[in-house]
């Protein structure tokens, strides 16, 4: 579990660095201490869920919940991966090879 929680801080501070934002301009967003987004970056304190969520959507992000069974469609869609689904039906099964 202390991985997925450092998962999310690594996400989190590459999103704060991405956008040129420094702890303290940060922590004024969100209204923490400069140290306390310190302590949290390092790993030092645990992340409460108000606060990930907060931090999440100053940096323009949005935290979700997805079922399992999806959690494969939307990696891909994140990874840029070419996700076109085949129609549930196909005209082609009726025709014969030379119509295709």
């Amino acid at each position: 579990m202390v991985e997925k929680i450092a998962y999310l801080i690594r996400i989190l501070r590459t999103q704060r660095q991405a956008l040129g934002l420094s702890q303290r301009a940060l922590s004024h967003k969100v209204g923490l201490t400069q140290s306390h987004l310190s302590h949290l970056e390092r790993g030092e304190i645990d992340l409460k869920t108000s606060n990930l969520v907060e931090l999440a959507r100053v940096l323009d992000m949005e935290v979700m919940l997805v079922p399992r069974q999806l959690t494969g469609v939307v990696e891909g869609i994140i990874a840029g991966e070419d996700l076109e689904q085949t129609p549930a039906y196909s005209l082609a099964r009726y025709l014969d090879e030379d119509e295709v």
